[in-house]
Parts: C-alpha cells; structure tokens; sequence
C-alpha cells in the first residue's frame, strides 16, 4: 500500500510541468470531474497506465463549444483515451420520460452547468458526450488516435436504442469515427493498446475492443481470419424489421456469458463492426493490485464537492462481475457475468489506509460491488456457456462462501479506527436465504437505517420477463429477516427497489403490486421508472414489443399517459413530501467502479 501521500494525475500543463513533463503520453478525457477515485472508471484506468509507465493527464469536462481544451496539453505520443463518464451522457442528463436533469452527481456542487446557471449557459456533459469529444479530439490533432472506452461507448457498440432520441442509433464506434473502441472494464485493452501504439504496431484483433472496417478493408480482412463468426443482422437488416433488433441483442448478450472465442460481426450503414472476444477477467491478485494503486480517493482541487464523490469517499469495492440476467441491468453486458473477488488481505490493508485520511469519521459506508452478498462466490465447474447462475432459482454449481463473507466483516470492523462497517449496496434475495448466519450479522450491525432489498416487482408475470426470481423469495426473506430482527431485538427495516412501466408491466400489475406492498408492510422510499437504456435486453423488449424468451407480443407502456398512470400509483405508497424518481438502475450511487450502467452498486 502508499507510504507517501499520493498526488493526482494532472489536470493541466501546469501540473505536468511539475512533474517534469514536456507533454503527456496519454490524455483521458471524461464527462465526470475528475475525482481520484477507483469507483470512477477514467481514475482507475489512469492509475494502471501510470504504474505501468505511461505519463497519463485527465481532460475533465472540457468545454464542447471549441476544441479549445483538448489542445490544453498539447499532442499526447500515444492516444486520446475518450469516456463519457461513470454514467451513459444521456442517463445523466435526462430521465427515464426525457426530462432534463437539473442535478448531475458527477459535477462540482452537483451543477450539470458550466457556471452558476442555465441561462446562457451550456451544460458540462454533452448528450453522447463520447461522438462529441472524439470529433473534438480528432479536430484538435487530427493524427492522433482515438480509443473509446467506458460505459457509454461499451454499451453502445452496436445498433442501438436512444431514449432521448427515440430512435435506433449506429454503432457508436462508427458515429464517432475513433480508430478502436474498448468494451467491457477494459484494464487488459487499454495496456495492449498503449503497448502496441509505443511500438508502432497497429491496433488490430485486440481481445475487448472492437474495430471498424470499410467494406475494402472488411473484404480483405475475411480472407485471412481465422476464428469462428457470428453475424449479426445488420443495420438495414434491423431497419426493415425491428423484431431482429431482439434477435441481435440476444446474439451479443450470449456472447457476453459464453466468453466465446468468436468474433461478433454486424453491418452498419457505411462500414463494419467487429467485435474481438473478450479479454480474460482480472484475477483476484490482479484486482487486488489495481484497487490498492495510489489513489487520493478525493476530487482533484479544481472540481470542488462532487456528491458522488462524498458518497463513495469512504467505501471500498469487494467484489466485480454479476452472474445474474435480470432483463433491464447491464452489468453482465459490461462487467461479465463472471465474479471477481478481492483478497481479505488487500481489502483489510485498503481499509487501514482509508481509516488513516484526515477526514475519516469511523464509517466505512459501504464494502459492496453489483452485488454485495456475490463476493467469495464460485462455479463448482468452473464455467460454462449460460451464465444464468441466480435464474430460475440458484444453479446447483454455484458456490457461496458464507464464511469468507463473516470473516471480511469481522475482521475490518476489528480495526481500531472503525466504528461502523454498512453494506449499502444491493443483496440477492435468494442468496440471503443460502446465509443465514451472514443475514443475522448484517441485520446485527451492518445495515445503514434500513437493508436494501431489490424484488423490482411482485407480479409473477412481471418477474418472469424480468428475469428476477419469484415474489416468494421476497416472502421468505421477509419472514426469515423479522425472526432474525426478534432474535437481535432490533428493528430493521427493508426498503424495495421497484420498477414501475417495465416491459410486459400492465397499470393492473402496478396497482397489484402497490397492494401487495402495503400489505406486506414495506415502505417504498423510491422508485424508477423502466428507461429503455443501451445494452439490456428490456430495451430491446420495449423497441420490438416481444418477449425475451418466447419472442410472443408482450404489453409495452410507450407513452407519457400510460407510464404516468403506472407512476401515480406507486407515488400514493411514497413518504409525504417523497417523489418517485423516472431514473435508470444505472442513475443509483456506485462504489464499484463500474464504469454504469446499472453500477449496480447501483444496487450501477
């Protein structure tokens, strides 16, 4: 771990200039400010480059008027390295109904406006802040390459829904004219990338990125490949009938679970995408070093008091991956559905270090990830192609460490510094009834208020196009959490994750639900309506009307009237003075460097 008190990476020539720079290598550019924080995606990736020699400088939220800003550095030697930030640009700025946000987490003060107001001002994160900043990129020095990464560009690197829009869009990596895009967490892309352009070797068959090819190109190309392909339907393909929209998004979702070693093809309007297999997932040792990298984990001093930074300060990210298929996440799309752990070792030096800042309070306020209670979890097998580990109930190969979890808690909260250890990140209904004993020592002393519970519905129907497993898990935890709270003579309270207007979601399940809630005693704190989001299998639900499975018509509420409908039910359950929120999963507060969507840690 530091033994010296680290610096962030420079924002600045000035601050390169101190560090004995005459330019920078590598300049990442981000829609977020820059908090030095391995919860954000653009710090993370920063720090590996850095330990790995490259001198890197972070553009953050550079103004997208002029290229003005991307010549703050003058020409990087190797890349520009492009992100929209921790969330897709247009679930941060608008929600699930096309309202605009006047709030943005991932800015100073939380003002999504360059100066005080919004008159005459423009905003700080361009809508698909990606295309943007690489055509501002490219315009600045126009032979330096540029590499998408993150989020926003991992989501988005195929046909595609825009909400705001309201329409399909091309693959992002062929609107933004980059030279690569990377996809998924990206550590093992991003160092190949830097490796090769030191080099002077070009940037092809990179596992965990995607290349864009003219038809001359993509001619040749199919000549000499040897790996197996799947060829998605194409962009005119998808135009003339958008029921193969479903049918593409179940081809590249079952790529992500398989890990396959085959190539994803799919025909844009004027050129070829394809995507190279996955790169191999960071090993626990791996995850260990990057997470214990020299991070501040505080905003760098000219992006003052970004709320999600003060959110996730004092938190620490245990575990990566999710090896659920709930229909409306996309963290398996990005993250992999394969899990990741961190040592208890590297987690208990983190936590020694993060209790030495000079503004710890004693709280550590969350050891979380997509989802919590999946850290020390395994596949007694070792993989396979579904994936689908939690779904229609738990796979009987999976692994779950009940103890290893016990022994973390235990011996972090053991720390002479602490004085409270909260998991506030979401837990699987079904794997708090494997672990009881786990259960009863979070309900016992780390639950923050009230225990997060995510049964996103109660509607067997409902659930089923969900992918979520059945209203009677809830029922189960329900009872089993009030034994375990008698037990403990404590008074916990769960508070539901509900989605409200989700494909298949008709108003009479709403309002069965919203019965069925107040029956069951639980107060609904805050809801999202369903945001047909890039990169989830709802989306392509909402888009084509079929169900994921059956390819039947299922109901989708489209329009305003009928999503608000659905939306003034579950606000009658809300606290007086509370207001539903029209968000996307992706739009909860993360800790677990997911780059979005939907962190879950999110639950995003």
């Amino acid at each position: 771990m530091n033994t010296t008190s680290p610096t962030p990476l420079p924002v600045n020539m000035q601050e390169c200039s101190a560090r004995g720079w005459d330019a920078p290598d590598i300049i990442l550019v981000t829609g977020d400010a820059y908090v030095d924080h391995p919860s954000f995606g653009v710090a993370l990736i920063g720090r590996l480059l850095e330990d790995n020699g490259y001198r890197v400088a972070i553009l953050a939220q550079p103004r997208h008027d002029s290229n003005i800003d991307f010549k703050r550095f003058g020409r990087p030697r190797l890349f520009f390295g492009i992100s929209g930030g921790n969330l897709d640009s247009i679930v941060a700025n608008y929600t699930g109904n096309g309202k605009v946000r006047e709030k943005d987490a991932y800015s100073p003060h939380g003002n999504p406006w360059f100066g005080r107001t919004r008159e005459k001002k423009q905003r700080r994160r361009p809508d698909r802040a990606s295309m943007l900043y690489s055509n501002l990129a490219r315009s600045a020095y126009r032979n330096v390459p540029v590499i998408l990464g993150g989020v926003e560009a991992s989501l988005r690197r195929f046909v595609h829904y825009d909400y705001k829009q309201k329409k399909l869009r091309g693959s992002l990596l062929s609107d933004a004219k980059a030279d690569l895009l990377v996809y998924g967490m990206g550590e093992h892309a991003i160092l190949e990338i830097a490796r090769r352009l030191s080099s002077g070797r070009e940037l092809t068959q990179i596992a965990g990125t995607c290349e864009r090819l003219s038809d001359q190109a993509f001619a040749e190309r199919e000549t000499r490949e040897e790996k197996s392909v799947t060829l998605l339907p194409s962009w005119q393909e998808i135009q003339e009938d958008k029921a193969l929209f479903l049918t593409a998004e179940k081809l590249v979702d079952a790529q992500a679970r398989s890990s396959a070693d085959k190539l994803l093809i799919q025909r844009q309007q004027s050129s070829w995408i394809i995507q190279q297999p996955q790169s191999p997932i960071l090993s626990s040792r791996e995850m260990d070093r990057l997470y214990e990298l020299p991070f501040t984990r505080c905003e760098h001093p000219a992006f003052p008091n970004v709320p999600a930074a003060r959110m996730i300060q004092h938190s620490l990210t245990i575990v990566r991956g999710c090896s659920g298929n709930c229909s409306f996440c996309a963290i398996t799309r990005h993250q992999g559905p394969a899990i990741t752990s961190r040592s208890r070792e590297s987690l208990l030096r983190e936590a020694k270090e993060l209790s030495s800042m000079p503004h710890f309070s004693g709280t550590i306020t969350d050891l979380g990830g997509p989802t919590a209670n999946l850290y020390g979890t395994s596949c007694r097998i070792g993989s396979c192609k579904q994936h689908d580990c939690l779904y229609p109930k738990v796979c009987k190969n999976l692994v779950v460490d009940e103890k290893a979890f016990l022994k973390l808690l235990r011996d972090i909260s053991s720390l002479p510094a602490m004085k409270n250890v909260f998991i506030s990140s979401g837990l699987r209904l079904e794997l708090l009834l494997r672990t009881p004993a786990l259960f009863k020592e979070i309900i016992r002393a780390h639950t923050p208020g009230s225990l997060k519970i995510a049964p996103e519905h109660t509607d067997p129907l409902v659930l089923e196009v969900m992918h979520k497993e059945s209203h009677e898990q809830l029922l189960k935890i329900l009872q089993l959490g009030a034994r375990l709270s008698r037990e403990l003579k404590k008074n916990v309270r769960f508070t539901p994750y509900i989605i409200s207007s989700h494909p298949g979601c008709k108003e009479s399940h709403t309002a069965h639900m919203a019965a069925t809630l107040k029956n069951l005693g639980l107060e609904l704190r805050q809801f999202q309506d369903f945001t047909p989001t890039p990169g989830t299998l709802a989306t392509a639900m909402y888009v084509t009307g079929l169900h994921r499975d059956t390819g039947k018509p299922i109901f989708v509420a489209r329009g305003q009237s009928e999503r608000m409908r659905q939306r003034r039910i579950l606000e009658r359950l809300l606290p007086s003075g509370k207001s539903g929120r029209g968000n996307s999963r992706k739009d909860r507060p993360q800790s677990s460097g997911r780059p979005q969507h939907k962190k879950r840690r999110r639950r995003d």
